[in-house]
């Protein structure tokens, strides 16, 4: 009987120092389809309404630089050409309002929180193309924009009115020509 409890000892050890059986094989994952979804149709810009001083804020920013001629503010987004720019030409002393728009004339009017001007604009012959009006350099316009409250607003004919933030930029490109 010895001999027996031996032998099943030894078979009960053998058993425990046996592999583990193995895990199941997960099922095989289906494939993820991806259904492609066309992005929604961009919406044409639509002319803000209402009072300009609650149009919402054209995105972008204003950068300031010094060249030969002058200086220059520019607005727009990062990395595109400029919607807006302010340029003093020093041997001048006049400033350069420039809109981007391809036209070849039109008017081009400036409001601020204490004054609004109408001008005549002329395509630049630039590219990018702009149209500019040319501001004497104590154009009290420049004042009115520099300290308009928070925003000053352009409306070009046939263009999307937008309005503009109004930062320091556009006081030193001022101050720049005046000097």
């Amino acid at each position: 009987m010895r001999s027996l409890s031996f032998i099943v000892a030894l078979a009960l050890l053998a058993a425990s120092c046996a592999a583990p059986a193995p895990e199941p094989t997960p099922a095989p994952r289906q494939p993820v389809v991806t259904i492609p979804v066309a992005p929604p149709p961009s919406a044409a810009p639509v002319q803000p309404k209402g009072d300009w001083i609650d149009w919402p804020i054209t995105a972008g920013s204003w950068v300031y630089r010094q060249d030969a001629r002058g200086s220059i503010a520019l607005f727009g987004p990062a990395g595109q050409n400029a919607l807006l720019t302010l340029r003093c030409d020093k041997a001048r002393r006049a400033l350069f309002l420039s809109r981007a728009s391809a036209k070849a004339t039109g008017r081009l009017t400036l409001r601020t929180s204490a004054s609004m001007k109408t001008f005549e604009a002329r395509n630049s012959g630039a590219t990018p193309p702009y149209l500019a009006v040319e501001l004497a350099a104590n154009d009290a316009i420049l004042d009115a924009i520099a300290f308009s409250r928070g925003r000053f607003a352009v409306q070009t004919d046939g263009e999307l009115s937008v309005a503009i933030p109004a930062w320091a930029e556009i006081g030193r490109v001022v101050e720049d020509c005046r000097a």
